[in-house]
């Protein structure tokens, strides 16, 4: 089984945004930090999601286990409802890709255990166009 873990990160809110993504399994491991633009923290939550699911189609994975530290994500996923009409679009976009899948799992978790892909988001926060260290 490949294991997914994701965060999204931004400075100010909005402000500059990135996705982590954290990728084991089948003896190797792949990571990912990805720009986002200016959105919401929330925003980058949702899209470090979309991204972690398109990039697993691309590779071909039928069964993924994601995990993430945000509770909204984590609860909009499993109740298949988003309770922030902005929220919405994204969350269908997912539920849409998640159908893809063989067997398509999310866990919450503490961020203490999602360093690796917070580090990344963190990263990729950097990336965006114009902004400074």
């Amino acid at each position: 089984m490949i294991e997914v873990y994701i965060d999204g990160a931004t400075k100010g809110n909005p402000g500059p945004s990135g996705a982590g993504i954290f990728i084991r399994g089948n003896g190797s491991a792949v990571q990912l930090a990805i720009p986002l633009g200016i959105m919401t923290n929330h925003e980058a939550e949702y899209h470090s999601l979309l991204e972690a699911l398109k990039y697993c189609r691309q590779q071909g994975y039928k069964t993924v286990s994601f995990r993430t530290d945000s509770q909204l994500v984590e609860r909009a996923v499993e109740k298949q409802y988003a309770k922030n009409k902005t929220f919405a679009p994204l969350l269908e976009e997912a539920l849409q890709l998640i159908a893809a899948f063989d067997l398509f799992f999310i866990k919450w978790i503490p961020s203490s255990q999602n360093k690796v892909a917070d580090e990344l988001a963190r990263k990729a926060i950097l990336q965006n166009r114009g902004e400074n260290r």
